[in-house]
């Protein structure tokens, strides 16, 4: 006999099938689609500004200086490189983490192939500004459907589960990784880094308690 509990609007770590058994489908696979693919968008948007790349963006952008691919194909490949990573960390991936790992890197090539880089550097930064404030949105409407983590957060969260270290402390040590083995290649830094590493967080923490669903826990 199994009971089941209202959870408020609080994340919750569910399984692919307690994820689809938590209720509000309705209203929870539209926003985890619309967040994947406005994050995808939200990228496309930095790359046209020119003024740098989030800091997983900017390995993208130095990987496919060597691999005859687009940024989004890089985008999903590196994901799944990702994903393999959770293995020894035993994380579970959700529904949520392989829409993420597929369509965030379509939706990114999809905004290449629409916008175009302006040449007045007002307009540029304008598209800094809005691609990151999108990227916050989309990630508290993703984080916000409970379909589980996106590969990249998942191993930061998984390393820090593992290490015992601080979350924050996880993520900047990835964040700097990152960005070194993408200027290594030839990635694309700026002053669009900084401001994204800086926003990127208290953005997204301010718009996830509006995002975030209901949802019902089956005990």
């Amino acid at each position: 006999m199994s009971a089941t509990v209202h959870a408020p609007r609080v994340l919750v770590d569910l399984g692919p099938v307690a994820q689809l058994r938590a209720g509000r489908l309705g209203r929870r696979i539209p926003q985890l689609l619309i967040g994947l693919v406005l994050y995808g968008v939200s990228l496309a948007m930095m790359v046209r500004g020119t003024l740098g790349l989030a800091p997983w963006d900017v390995l993208h952008s130095g990987f496919i200086r060597h691999v005859p691919i687009t940024l989004g194909q890089a985008v999903v490949l590196l994901s799944f490189v990702v994903l393999l990573l959770w293995i020894p960390l035993r994380e579970k991936p959700g529904i949520g983490t392989i829409a993420n790992a597929v369509i965030v890197g379509l939706a990114a090539d999809a905004g290449l192939a629409v916008l175009v880089e302006p040449d007045a550097l007002w307009m540029r930064v304008v598209l800094l500004v809005a691609g990151v404030v999108l990227n916050a949105l989309a990630t508290a409407l993703y984080i916000g459907s409970q379909f589980g983590r996106g590969p990249r957060d998942g191993l930061m969260t998984g390393l820090a589960r593992r290490t015992g270290l601080s979350l924050r402390l996880v993520r900047t040590a990835l964040e700097v990784s990152v960005v070194l083995v993408g200027l290594l290649l030839g990635g694309v830094l700026g002053v669009g880094t900084v401001i994204y590493a800086l926003a990127i967080g208290p953005l997204a923490q301010l718009m996830l308690p509006r995002c975030t669903v209901e949802v019902t826990v089956r005990a």
